[in-house]
């Protein structure tokens, strides 16, 4: 390399410095600190002490572990197509040039800015069996009230009623950028060759927006296998560990029970779901995703 060369290398560095030394203290070092965790057994007050892999064999006969991933799988199986669907829903209509759609973004978008903490404590009052709104509702309807909150048949379903009050939220923006780079011309085209609607979206749009559907269809299902702050706030695992979601219960192990040994390998073994789901999700996607300007045979 030249002197030149070496003098913008090293600014290059230089500039790149405070994410490097971010990343390697705050992320990646947690990360090797975790995976050595979880081959001990420590509660914090004492030292750590190699168990091997005991803590992955004690997750096999634990059933709360099975009965927090079982709980996570059905959270997570209801919730990503609602949130897919709605926020594409509402990057559909709002995609339309309308006079004053800016501020509908802008209204759709303000969940996202509220604190998760306050949106929990905020539904869990209009779900509340004895003076929530909703049912209030309910029995203006004529319908009987629902122990939302309060029953083991509901409540999983509320934290998911929950997780769509911000499907306008970056999800929705992605899918809104996502529209607005298909090009008006093959909508054109289709509706002069008397394509409905919804022919146009099925056969056209969402074709084209495959790329972005999967993007948020893997973020979505990472979202949902981390879901913790509705649970905690809400709920608290209960009623009878209906909402006990794998999050939480890692939760309890690491700052509850001080096991954190055992909760490292809780966090390393869903660091493993997602990266086998995810890179199974890739080799899927050929099926499906259609990227343009892409030749297949």
């Amino acid at each position: 390399m030249s002197p030149r060369a070496k003098r913008e290398a090293l600014v290059g560095l230089l500039l790149v410095s405070p994410w490097i030394i971010g990343f390697l203290a705050f992320t990646a070092g947690p990360m090797v600190v975790s995976l050595l965790l979880s081959l001990t057994q420590w509660d914090i007050l004492s030292p750590p002490a190699f168990v091997g892999l005991s803590n992955f064999r004690q997750l096999a006969g634990d059933p709360l572990f099975w009965r927090s991933l079982f709980n996570t799988f059905i959270y997570a199986i209801v919730n990503v197509p609602l949130a897919l669907a709605g926020s594409l829903s509402l990057a559909l209509m709002l995609n339309k040039r309308v006079p004053g759609v800016t501020v509908f973004r802008t209204v759709f978008y303000l969940p996202e800015l509220i604190p998760v903490v306050a949106t929990s404590i905020i539904w869990s009052w209009m779900l509340n069996t004895h003076f929530g709104i909703i049912n209030y509702l309910l029995l203006r309807l004529g319908m009987p009230s629902v122990p939302w909150l309060e029953s083991t048949t509901w409540a999983l379903p509320s934290l998911v009623l929950m997780s769509l009050w911000t499907i306008g939220g970056s999800r929705m923006l992605i899918f809104l950028a996502g529209l607005q780079g298909i090009p008006e011309e093959l909508q054109e085209a289709a509706a002069l060759d008397g394509a409905s609607a919804w022919k146009r979206l099925w056969h056209i749009t969402l074709p084209l927006l495959s790329p972005v559907i999967f993007f948020n269809f893997l973020l979505a299902v990472i979202g949902s296998a981390q879901v913790f702050t509705p649970a905690y706030v809400v709920t608290n695992g209960g009623p009878a560990n209906s909402t006990l979601v794998y999050m939480l219960y890692l939760f309890r192990n690491a700052f509850q029970y001080f096991r954190m040994g055992y909760a490292s390998a809780m966090a390393w073994l869903l660091l493993m779901c997602l990266l086998v789901f995810t890179t199974l999700q890739f080799r899927l996607m050929r099926g499906w995703v259609h990227y343009e300007g892409e030749v297949r045979p």
